[in-house]
């Protein structure tokens, strides 16, 4: 199908929130119209771990996509600067929305001249671009969040008339720390290609461990059965049986979230500064692996021993239970 695509620059000029558009003979929009016939869509680009902050370095880039729903050509208006065209809403694991960053706050307030095209594409065809939530929301704590846009088809100056998109679940990680340990390489694999590997359980232990050492959480949850960790706890255990499937999946990623943060289950997340595999022992399908961790403080280092216990599924090993036992403290 042949894209009819039309791009007249124009300009208009921004009075505190109030915006005002110098009169062209650009083609006119129809927000009701264009809100019925139009879908907008936004999905990762690149994904890769994020952190908070670090808009430059570590930014989560959002791929927007604009729609032809309807029958007949869709148009309307998009600002070279996008955030005059688009707003992220972000919300975390309690509802709570996140908010603007300075710079979208500071040039939605302040007298500036704006430009923008007006675009006209044909049925069944898309417009599409990128931008950095990063410079739309402030993400500054490690957490789950979700993610939408809104879609301003008269840009900003209507911001009673939007196109809202679908939700994405962002995960952010707390930023890199400096533990590590050097025994086993644990590449930073994108949550996108990372897969669980058919490795014995020490192994699996070993390279959840040292995920933990390095805050990679997309490996550290990988040979975790989070479900079962959840449900270690008997009330949550019941609440999540009482729970529909939206309503469980809502509880595994408030669960990570509060592991990130060290909320809940602290013995799961701590990170020792050295540890030791001590025996293993397993069947077809269910294993145990002991480890002895150490844990440095100022003045002594903590020694426990852990016990993981594992279960074979798919012919992967995952861990769905563990406890701690206290082996007593030394002086460094």
């Amino acid at each position: 199908m042949k894209r009819t695509l039309l791009a007249i620059i124009t300009s208009f000029t921004v009075f505190a929130q109030l915006f005002a558009a110098e009169t062209t003979a650009a083609l006119d929009t129809d927000a009701a119209a264009f809100a019925k016939n139009a879908a907008v869509s936004i999905k990762f680009y690149d994904r890769t771990m994020y952190y908070p902050g670090n808009t430059m370095s570590n930014p989560v880039q959002i791929h927007v996509t604009i729609t032809n729903t309807g029958s007949d050509t869709l148009r309307f208006k998009l600002a070279d600067d996008k955030m005059f065209s688009i707003d992220f809403e972000a919300y975390d694991i309690k509802n709570a929305q996140l908010k603007n960053t300075d710079s979208l706050i500071r040039k939605r307030t302040t007298s500036r001249t704006v430009y923008f095209r007006e675009i006209a594409i044909e049925p069944g065809e898309a417009y599409s671009f990128i931008e950095n939530l990063k410079d739309f929301i402030n993400i500054n704590s490690p957490s789950i969040y979700y993610v939408n846009l809104r879609f301003y088809p008269e840009l900003y100056s209507d911001v009673a008339n939007y196109v809202p998109s679908n939700r994405l679940s962002l995960e952010v990680r707390p930023s890199p720390s400096a533990a590590s340990s050097n025994r086993i390489p644990v590449e930073a694999a994108t949550a996108a290609v990372l897969q669980p590997e058919a490795i014995s359980p020490d192994k699996v232990i070993e390279q959840t461990i040292i995920a933990r050492q390095r805050s990679l959480w997309d490996q550290f949850f990988l040979y975790m059965n989070v479900e079962e960790m959840l449900k270690r706890d008997p009330s949550r255990s019941r609440r999540y049986n009482s729970e529909s499937a939206d309503g469980r999946n809502q509880m595994i990623e408030a669960f990570k979230a509060d592991l990130m943060q060290s909320r809940i289950e602290t013995n799961i997340v701590a990170i020792p500064s050295d540890f030791t595999v001590e025996t293993t022992t397993y069947s077809q399908t269910e294993g145990t692996v002991k480890v002895t961790e150490f844990f440095k403080n100022e003045t002594y280092t903590e020694k426990k021993l852990y016990t993981y216990y594992v279960r074979q599924r798919d012919g992967i090993w995952q861990i769905y239970n563990y406890t701690v036992d206290n082996l007593g403290t030394g002086a460094d």
